[in-house]
């Protein structure tokens, strides 16, 4: 039997095979006319998730997860450098930069080489593989462009493709800004919804063409290609050190040949996948996370697997990367599906809705936006300043904000240790920024001085901690009787009107602006936050309780003018002069009228006096009048204890009833009246407040509450959601934003793409929403702005329904293995997470709400900045520079476009963007080209040369165009226009921008006077 069984592998070996001593051919390339399998190498490498960014690269806490991605990057260099034919992709500079920054140059020489023959290919190459769902579009450009500067600056490529396996859904800004504009020929990814994959399994619809934008048609179309399963391999051809896949043994002196066995394998699941996917080309994605920390142990199996396989010649294995892969696709010539819209929500299985991290970590969320707002700013004062090598920069901040949207970092998916370390990244970011600003306002403010720019003597302090009340510079100097400067930078192209709100410890004060005028202020008396809360909080951040003891907000009317400051002068008023106006304060309780009215202006909110509730709104020059309530409920977590054990938590939102939360207070609501703003303020419980503000120059609803900690004593999770209610007939119709961009129709239990099984009719329901929400009918749309990634929908026709706060006892067994109970801790005593945040409500005519959410979604983005200085004698205004605008005074930028990026460039160029923001037929009056006369947008600076540019900056656009593919859609009978802003004119540099375009430049300038008298 011995001899039989010795001689039956004999034969097979001679018959089939070779011993292990031989140098495999892996040479093959594509063959015409058999499955062209194409081997994809890749590690999914995720900055941060389990485990600090830094602890994944130096292999640190491996007791969480045995993941080392220094390891990964040696291992697989050293396996490329082996053997010509090998190829693998990389993704997430993040890592790869520390990695590159520790060779040698003789070994960075060879690498280059690598890229350069296309062994090694960076694929997406932003900092991170960002999040879809959570991320604001400027941010996702931002992190991208900082990786593609990178590949461009060492090793002079341009990636060509998308690779977003992991994020959890998929938004039309992915497909069209950040898969078309970038010059991007393809996308792939992994996750979609579970009925959508099986879907399009069965109608071989798994690639397409997807057009994210209904405004830029076919130039915003990119072919698309969704994993028929995970990002991993096949069953059974996973090859990491310790998997358990059965590796190829074809050495015949040995036991447990298996060379035909594991052949015939590979062939099915070839042909299986090709059964699924159009035209004979199938890529296996050969890799999943963290893997090739021992490279060999997978390139020696694939070897194997394309020598025996092309030898069997059944079917045709290669290495292969996804630009070789699109390529293939390209040469088949072959029409392709037409996908709209978006991947949104995402569900893995009936119960299992990834909609509950569009609000996960709604603190963090906040941080990362406002970080995002102030990296902004920062680099546009930098600018005019002038950028210098040696002082403060913004490169900590830019990092930390690169890789905060990762998708389990924006996402609010990964674990507390891990948030807390994104968090202390962008804190130290900040640090260095807020002294580049601080030094750059000082420059521009002084540049009447003798000391000069390069000098400057004020310190402007900056207040961080305003969120939570805290801000020392005004507290302290107006205390001590001194006069306070308070410098407010606007970073929009637009003169902004905003009511500007300080808080004070004193009262009887008087506010001056630029020109020296007494302006209208208001004192608003603090009855929101609790000593001992604010001093809480106040001493987690800071490590130190405030001094001294809040007693008001110091309201005013700021002007500010375009990419610029205006200079404001607060002082103690004479006893016997005029000063602030301190707000009355009116309670409903025992007030006689059954109606309480609230607004100074055109806009008028109605409460019922006994209640305590919203009943109308009403707007005098709109004439609107419509019936509006506002409340708050909570969804009880599911604990998947029964048949399904699925629970909600840091992903999944699987909500088990929904509980009203009614008013507790004694006192329904209490109102602070005056002459620039109402407010309104509802306690409804310990642990939800709230506070409507209504601006007498503004037609829309503020409402800043404060939920937490939220109460878990019970032994329930709990998901805050809060509910504006109209009576609108919206027939099951809403629009959410994506990534801050394009509105999409949502239609509730409804999927354009396939026929809808409704498992989950509230969280199946929800979208991710970084802009706003709106619903309409024939008369009127209601509107609701927010100032961080949240979750929302309208579950209710005539009602919209957003999701403000979570904390949840159990895991969703998502992978992260921690439950969503963030707390903060001070002294030993830790608390329940308490969050403060905004949303904006406005109800407009039918047709007219766009404007106001275009235009206040860029301001609530990019919030006035306030710098603060004590006024050294009282000659400010005449040795300072009172106002400054970076914007030249005899121009004005089209009410449509926004300027997103101004940044000068360590090459001295500087990096300019313009956004359209409108869609097409999204309003009447500016849903229509803009054009902006380069020549004519900076004060003193002389544009020598503009070249635009792809989105990254990494290409001409010219180039980009001319060789990027162009994909047959089926069932179009013609190719859709192309809807651009034409070419720039060399020397006229007048810029063009169609509905929803944003255009990239590199200028080069010189500047006529830095520092304008």
């Amino acid at each position: 039997m011995a001899i039989s069984m010795l001689l039956a592998v004999l034969l097979a070996a001679v018959s089939f095979g070779e011993s292990s001593y031989i140098a495999y051919n892996t040479t093959g390339g594509i063959v015409p006319g058999k499955i062209n399998v194409h081997l994809v190498p890749h590690s999914h490498d995720d900055v941060g998730w389990l485990k600090t960014v830094d602890q994944y690269y130096v292999g640190a806490n491996n007791s969480i997860r045995g993941a080392c991605v220094q390891n990964v990057i040696d291992s697989v260099i050293s396996a490329l450098l082996d053997d010509e034919n090998r190829k693998f992709i990389y993704v997430e500079m993040a890592f790869f930069q520390r990695w590159w920054r520790q060779q040698s140059k003789k070994l960075q020489t060879r690498v280059k080489q690598l890229v350069k023959s296309g062994q090694l290919e960076f694929i997406n190459g932003g900092m991170c593989m960002h999040d879809e769902a959570t991320t604001h579009y400027i941010d996702l450009i931002d992190q991208t462009t900082l990786g593609h500067r990178y590949i461009k600056d060492e090793f002079g490529q341009t990636p060509r493709v998308g690779w977003q396996i992991d994020p959890f859904g998929h938004s039309a800004v992915q497909a069209y800004l950040l898969g078309a504009e970038l010059g991007f020929d393809s996308l792939f990814f992994a996750r979609i919804d579970y009925q959508d994959r099986a879907r399009r399994k069965d109608e071989k619809t798994l690639e397409v063409v997807w057009q994210g934008s209904k405004s830029l048609l076919s130039s915003s179309q990119i072919f698309t290609g969704i994993f028929p399963r995970h990002y991993d391999p096949p069953d059974g051809f996973v090859f990491e050190i310790n998997d358990i896949s059965p590796p190829i043994q074809d050495d015949v002196l040995l036991f447990d040949y298996n060379v035909e066995e594991r052949v015939n394998d590979f062939v099915a699941a070839a042909v299986s996948q090709a059964n699924v996917t159009r035209t004979n080309h199938i890529m296996w994605t050969m890799g999943t996370d963290f893997r090739y920390q021992y490279a060999n142990s997978w390139f020696r199996q694939m070897d194997k697997l394309i020598h025996y396989v092309n030898k069997d010649g059944r079917v045709n294995a290669l290495y292969s990367t996804p630009s070789i892969y699109t390529d293939a696709k390209y040469a088949v010539n072959k029409m392709w599906p037409l996908k709209k819209d978006d991947f949104f929500p995402y569900a893995d299985h009936p119960n299992a809705y990834w909609t509950g991290y569009f609000t996960s970590r709604p603190a963090f969320k906040g941080y990362v936006r406002m970080m995002s707002s102030y990296y902004l700013v920062a680099r546009q004062l930098e600018f005019f300043k002038g950028r210098n090598s040696t002082g403060p920069n913004t490169d900590a901040l830019a990092d930390a904000l690169a890789i905060a949207q990762h998708h389990d970092a924006v996402s609010g998916t990964q674990r507390q240790h891990v948030a807390a370390d994104y968090a202390k990244r962008l804190s130290i970011g900040y640090v260095e920024a807020e002294e580049l600003v601080s030094s750059s306002l000082a420059s521009l403010a002084e540049s009447r001085l003798i000391t000069g720019p390069a000098n400057p003597i004020t310190k402007f302090q900056q207040c961080p901690l305003l969120n939570i009340s805290y801000c020392p510079p005004s507290e302290a100097v107006l205390s001590d009787g001194k006069s306070l400067v308070v410098v407010i930078y606007n970073p929009l192209g637009w003169k902004r009107e905003e009511v500007v709100r300080i808080p004070v410890s004193t009262e009887r004060l008087i506010v001056h602006d630029s020109s020296g005028k007494e302006i209208e202020s208001q004192l608003l008396p603090v009855v929101n936050v609790s000593s001992n809360t604010r001093n809480f909080y106040v001493k987690a951040y800071l490590g130190k309780s405030p001094s001294g003891t809040l007693k008001y907000w110091l309201a005013f009317s700021a002007s500010v003018p375009p990419l610029g400051y205006s200079t404001y002068i607060i002082s103690s008023a004479k006893q016997t002069g005029a000063s602030s106006t301190i707000s009355t304060v009116l309670t409903s309780e025992g007030n006689e009228n059954s109606t309480i009215e609230v607004g100074q202006g055109s806009l008028k909110l109605l409460y019922s006096a006994d209640e305590g509730k919203l009943t109308h709104y009403i707007n005098s020059r709109s004439l609107v009048t419509a019936f509006a309530e506002q409340s708050y409920s909570y969804y009880s977590g599911n604990d998947g204890t029964d048949k399904d054990p699925q629970a909600s938590g840091a992903y999944v939102f699987r909500p088990n009833g929904t509980f009203p939360i009614k008013s507790e207070g004694q006192v329904p609501l209490t109102v602070l009246r005056g002459p620039i703003l109402d407010e309104v303020h509802q306690e409804l419980n310990p642990w939800i407040y709230q506070v409507m503000r209504i601006y007498k120059g503004k037609e829309h609803a503020e409402v800043e509450f404060t939920i937490g900690p939220i109460p878990v004593d019970d032994g329930a999770g709990k998901e805050i959601t809060t509910q504006i209610t109209t009576t609108l007939k919206t027939n099951k119709t809403f629009y959410t934003d994506s990534n801050g961009r394009d509105f999409i129709k949502r239609i509730r239990d409804y999927r354009a793409d396939w026929d809808l099984q409704v498992n989950q009719p509230v969280a199946g329901n929800y979208y991710p929403i970084n802009l706003g929400i709106y619903v309409q009918d024939d008369g009127m749309e209601l509107s609701v702005l927010v100032d961080r990634s949240v979750g929302g929908s309208s579950l209710v026709d005539g009602q919209i329904e957003l999701m403000l706060h979570r904390r949840l006892l159990h895991d969703d067994i998502r992978g992260v293995g921690e439950v969503l109970n963030e707390e903060v801790c001070v002294g030993g005593q830790c608390k329940g997470l308490t969050i403060q945040g905004k949303l904006y409500i406005r109800i407009d005519p039918v047709g007219e709400g766009a404007k106001w959410r275009r235009t206040f979604g860029q301001e609530i983005y990019s919030p006035l900045l306030l710098a603060f200085a004590e006024q050294d004698g009282n000659n400010w205004m005449e040795s300072h520079l009172p106002t400054f605008s970076g914007l030249d005074p005899s121009y004005v930028l089209p009410n449509n476009t926004a300027l997103i990026t101004l940044e000068e460039l360590e090459n001295g160029k500087l990096l300019l963007r313009l956004a359209h923001l409108y869609e097409t037929g999204e309003d009447k009056d500016y849903s229509v080209m803009a054009t902006v006369e380069l020549k004519k947008l900076l004060h003193n600076i002389k544009i020598t040369k503009a070249t635009e540019t792809s989105l990254s900056a990494n290409q001409e656009r010219s180039r980009m165009e001319n060789k990027k593919l162009i994909w047959e859609v089926e069932g179009s009978s013609e190719e859709p226009k192309v809807v651009r802003g034409g070419p720039v004119d060399p020397a006229k540099l007048v810029v063009e921008l169609a509905p929803m375009e944003i255009r990239t430049f590199l200028i080069e300038f010189d500047h006529l006077q830095i520092f304008p008298s």
